[in-house]
C-alpha cells in the first residue's frame, strides 16, 4: 500500500488543479480635490505618509490638485483604496481640514 501511496504523491496528475489563472480584483482610484483651507504640507504630508509617496512625487501631485482641482494619487484594490481613503478624512478631520477625497 505504500507503494501504491508513493505513486500517487509522486505524479504530475495527482488530482491536484494546476490552473494557475485567477481574476485580479478590480482596481480603484484614490482621487484628491483641492480646497481653500487644507494646506499644502498637509497633503504632500498624507501622501508621503499614508500613500507611499517619495516626497518630491507627493509635490508633484500636491501641486496638480491646486493648480488642476484634482489628481489621482493612486489606483489600488477596493479594499486599500477604502482603507487608505478613510484614514485619510480621519487624519483631515483630526487635524480640522476638509481635504475631499473620493473613491472612483
Amino acid at each position: 500500500m505504500s507503494d501504491l501511496f508513493n505513486q500517487t504523491q509522486n505524479t504530475p496528475s495527482s488530482g491536484i488543479a494546476e490552473d494557475t489563472s485567477f481574476e485580479l480584483p478590480p482596481e480603484k482610484r484614490v482621487v484628491f480635490y483641492n480646497d481653500d483651507y487644507t494646506t499644502m504640507d498637509f497633503v504632500v504630508d498624507v501622501l508621503v505618509s499614508i500613500f507611499n509617496k517619495s516626497h518630491d512625487e507627493a509635490e508633484l501631485i500636491m501641486q496638480t490638485v491646486h493648480q488642476k482641482g484634482s489628481a489621482v494619487v493612486g489606483i489600488y484594490t477596493y479594499d486599500i483604496a477604502v482603507s487608505r481613503t478613510n484614514l485619510t478624512k480621519a487624519i483631515a478631520k483630526k487635524n480640522g481640514f476638509p481635504l475631499r477625497v473620493e473613491i472612483e
